[in-house]
């Protein structure tokens, strides 16, 4: 008679106990449901073995949405954690850190526009560079490409002067750029680089103006400035 005494006293302090921290637990869904009989210290009662007394409204779902006050996970990750969802049971993810921002573009350098005289270039008529005109583009356009990060394009243009006949000046032209092209390869810049461009007598300069009866050595002299190479380099500040 005395042990069915003590037994239903410890089983109505359990249910006080449970009463009692009920007021404290956050509504699960229904008021008064609990998956496991709190004790009198707010934690879930425990047997002998350690292990966590479920009420009748156990379920896991239940287990999983019940938190008990001050605690961080739900009170199921305490007492049957293996039946828990993993992710009721472990602190969220720290948040990603922001993606750096991309790298600002190289602010591109204002082009450089070199004139090369083909007298400072060429024998008359030819399309070999001499020495001293590998000396001027050593001197013109070589030095001026250093002063960029880096050389994104090189446009090479060759112009004639009105003298011989059009397709005769146009090929000469165009030999002229392929020759100060392939010199600057051989210095070390990216052919791929490079373009090459001939327009023969098609482009003078205005403000070049001579006179057809001057004697042919004085005509010469006088449309020098229209055989030229024109070299546009453009390419990233530094």
């Amino acid at each position: 008679m005395n042990d069915k005494l003590a037994r239903y006293a410890a089983a109505a302090a359990l249910a006080c106990a449970a009463l009692s921290v009920q007021a404290q637990t956050p509504d699960p869904g229904q008021a008064g449901v609990l998956p496991y009989v709190i004790d009198q210290r707010g934690m879930a009662a425990r047997s002998g073995t350690g292990l966590c007394w479920r009420t009748g409204y156990w379920s896991p779902q239940l287990a999983a949405e019940t938190k008990l006050p001050g605690a961080q996970f739900p009170v199921g990750c305490e007492c049957d954690k293996d039946l828990m969802p993993k992710e009721k049971c472990e602190p969220p993810p720290p948040p990603a850190a922001p993606a750096p921002a991309p790298a600002a573009a190289p602010a591109p350098a204002a082009p450089k526009v070199i004139t090369l005289s083909a007298k400072s270039l060429f024998a008359f008529n030819k399309a070999v560079l001499t020495p001293e005109g590998r000396d001027a583009v050593d001197k013109e356009v070589l030095s001026k490409m250093g002063e960029f990060k880096t050389v994104t394009s090189v446009i090479v243009s060759g112009h004639a002067d009105r003298l011989g006949s059009a397709a005769y000046n146009q090929k000469l032209s165009e030999r002229r750029a392929e020759a100060v092209k392939a010199y600057l390869v051989s210095k070390g810049v990216d052919a791929n680089t490079i373009e090459t461009f001939g327009y023969g007598k098609t482009q003078p300069v205005p403000e070049v103006k001579c006179d057809d009866k001057l004697k042919r050595k004085q005509l010469i002299e006088c449309l020098a400035p229209n055989r030229r190479v024109v070299v546009e380099v453009k390419g990233d500040a530094k």
